[in-house]
């Protein structure tokens, strides 16, 4: 029976791949003014080093957490057939007191 190798490079994501877009909800502004974290949506490869790096390197700011959650896809209904929307990942940025981002 053939033995699963692990491969050993890791796949380089550029910052613009990593981040796919900000996630502004009622409750990521609460947590944004509040604790000074952000939500993005990011890529699914993605870790939480790229993440960190990915933020400071578009938004030139100082991160001190990382937080990722690995979201499943909602049932959804159009007509008479069921689909499914796809599986995300989140991630939520705590950043250092100094900093900020201005999504408005």
């Amino acid at each position: 029976m053939p033995r699963h190798i692990p491969q050993t490079t890791s796949l380089t994501l550029e910052p613009h791949q990593v981040i796919l877009r900000p996630l502004v909800t009622e409750k990521g502004v609460h947590r944004s003014s509040r604790n000074n974290a952000y939500s993005f949506e990011v890529s699914r490869l993605a870790t939480k080093e790229d993440i960190r790096r990915a933020v400071e390197a578009l938004f030139d700011v100082k991160v001190e957490k990382v937080a990722t959650q690995n979201r499943k896809g909602k049932l959804r209904r159009t007509k008479f057939r069921l689909g499914r929307t796809s599986d995300w990942k989140k991630a939520i940025v705590t950043l250092n007191e100094e900093h900020r981002i201005d999504f408005f």
